[in-house]
Parts: C-alpha cells; structure tokens; sequence
C-alpha cells in the first residue's frame, strides 16, 4: 500500500449492534443508521448518514441521560435482543427531522469477530485500519439470519491529504483485495446485507 511501512495487529475484537429504525424503515430508506454497539474502541450509540460528500457518522457514550422511550421484548424474540432497550434523548434528537415523532425499535442486530489490521506510515502514524469480520446478522422483523465475511478500509489520521493520493491509496487496497480473489460487497452497509437489501 502507498505509504505503508508497517503492519500493526490484528487486534480482536468482538462487536454487538442492535439497529433501530421506524415500522416502514423511514431512516434505511434515506441511507442513515441508527445503531446501539458494543464492543471496540467507539462503542456507543451512532448515527450514521450518507451524502453526495460522504459518510458522516456521529456518536454518543453508551449510557446517555434522559430516554425518550423504551423497546419492550414483545417487539422481537427475547433471545435475539435484550430485554428492554432505551433510546436516548440526544440520540432520538439526531434523527428527529427524518422521523419525526415514529416510534424507534430494533430492525436488526449484527454481531461481528473483527481482526483489525493498523497500516501505519514511517513514523509509526496511522494511514489506515484494514478489518476483516466475519458478521453474522439477524434482520428482526423477518426473523431471518445471514452471514458471511467482508474486509473494509477506513483511512486514519496520517491517511493521504488530498482525494488524488486517497484514491490511489484505495486503488491499491482493491487491487490487492482482487488479487487474493476478492470482490465487491454485495450491499452497501452491514445493515443493509442483514436486511437483504
């Protein structure tokens, strides 16, 4: 990889995300996540949108103050999601203009063994983090479960600084992906496969 001098990992992680949308799936519809996860170093609530720009993502702690309402079992089986799970304030605030006052409840639940993989430059600066997961997804509503294995790039601090080394950068990851036989995901998002979109 361009600029890569040092290889860091894999660091082992285990992820726990329980995705939340409206009845008629208003927030997947417009390319936005909501989504509670545990596990890995930004654990916590995050919503995630989509532009001609890019991705944005934005994130609480776990434990945030003030719930607006609260997803009782009867909505999916016991087993698959907790008991009871509360939607903060803050976090229902980020996705009001969307939604306004619909109900929140889970829609899937994507559990993840990530080894990440720190790419970092010369001075030991990280360029990017390379993951490969092995997901296995529950889409709630259909009660139908998926799995399968997907690697993702996503640049760090010390990645290139404009959209031409970026992009050569990214040539170089899908080069090296082909190589080994791989291709590109199915579906855009995690989400989005576990809904079978």
């Amino acid at each position: 990889m361009p600029g890569v001098a040092a290889v860091d990992g894999p660091e082992q992680r285990s992820l726990d995300a329980v995705y939340f949308d409206t009845d008629d799936l208003a927030l997947a519809r417009i390319g936005v996540a909501l989504r509670r996860r545990t596990g890995g170093p930004d654990e916590g609530w995050h919503v995630k949108t989509s532009a001609p720009e890019g991705r944005h993502e934005y994130g609480w702690p776990l434990e945030v103050e003030v719930p607006t309402e609260v997803v009782h079992a009867e909505t999916v089986p016991t087993e698959v999601v907790p008991a009871e799970i509360v939607v903060p304030a803050d976090v229902r605030a980020a996705v009001a203009a969307w939604i306004g006052d619909a109900v929140l409840a889970p829609i899937a639940r994507v559990r993840n063994r990530r080894a990440a993989y720190a790419l970092r430059n010369a001075d030991g600066a990280l360029i990017a983090e390379f993951t490969d997961d092995r997901v296995v997804a529950t889409d709630l509503v259909r009660e139908v479960e998926t799995a399968w294995r997907e690697w993702e790039a996503e640049l760090g601090p010390a990645a290139p600084p404009d959209a031409r080394g970026r992009t050569a950068f990214f040539d170089a990851v899908i080069e090296a992906v082909r190589a080994v036989g791989g291709r590109p995901a199915a579906s855009e998002s995690k989400l989005q496969r576990a809904l079978g979109r």
